[in-house]
């Protein structure tokens, strides 16, 4: 919720803490400002998700998915779970999902009826190798750190479980990363301003700069317990697999 209307070139005040779009928080003050950002944009997340991506972010879920590669019958813990959209593609799948997100906001929105916890995902309130498998869409920019996350998710997979985790990316080609960083620095943000919250969507393209090279994720990765890693990169999105040893 905020705080009143803003000036046009302040930033957003959403319960207390300051959202600007211009500055990339790290540590504590990054973990309040994307809990009070997603707070506030939830009621609309999904709709601007669908538009701004012309809905190939269901196409994504649904190739991660395949990717999965967990028997039926398995759990699955959806990370930063939002709305529920994996929840949905997991229990499609025959797979029994369990959802943790840190927003509330997110969680109150859900569509979904798997259970979910709130929760901080490098700290999951979850027993160690008590799921087969974890999906997270579209969250690794937003943590706090990439290494803890990985090796909190390997304890809480058993071994042989398996991890499909999708996030924004550039494409490899560089005519189509030219008209991508167009569209993401540029469009996005006004999509976003006219459905949603516009200073939330101009931070969200500056918060790739969080994601690492993928030699330095794969590196994180294997040193967290995972093997079998896999990247596979769409137009706007990068899909990331692989097995807990």
């Amino acid at each position: 919720m905020t705080s009143g209307p803003a000036e046009p070139d302040s930033p957003i005040l959403t319960d207390g803490v300051t959202v600007d779009p211009e500055h990339l928080p790290s540590g504590d003050e990054k973990r309040r400002q994307v809990r009070s950002m997603f707070d506030s944009i939830a009621p609309r997340y999904d709709l601007v998700n669908r538009i701004m991506s012309f809905g190939l972010d269901v196409r994504w879920r649904k190739a991660a998915m395949k990717r999965l590669g967990v028997s039926g019958g398995g759990t699955v813990v959806d990370l930063a779970c939002g709305t529920g959209d994996f929840c949905r593609e997991i229990q499609k799948a025959g797979l029994l999902p369990i959802g943790l997100d840190l927003s509330m906001g997110m969680l109150a929105e859900a569509r979904t009826d798997a259970p979910l916890l709130h929760a901080d995902i490098l700290q999951m309130p979850l027993p160690d190798a008590s799921a087969d498998g974890a999906t997270c869409g579209f969250a690794l920019r937003n943590l706090v750190e990439l290494p803890g996350f990985f090796d909190e998710v390997a304890r809480v997979l058993k071994p042989g479980g398996r991890i499909a985790f999708l996030d924004a990316s550039e494409p490899d080609n560089r005519l189509l990363r030219w008209g991508h960083g167009i569209y993401f620095n540029r469009v996005v943000p006004i999509i976003g301003g006219v459905l949603s919250e516009g200073r939330a969507y101009r931070y969200l393209p500056k918060s790739l700069a969080y994601l690492p090279p993928w030699e330095e994720m794969q590196a994180s990765l294997e040193a967290a317990g995972f093997g079998m890693l896999e990247r596979k990169v769409f137009t706007g999105a990068q899909l990331i697999t692989g097995t807990r040893r």
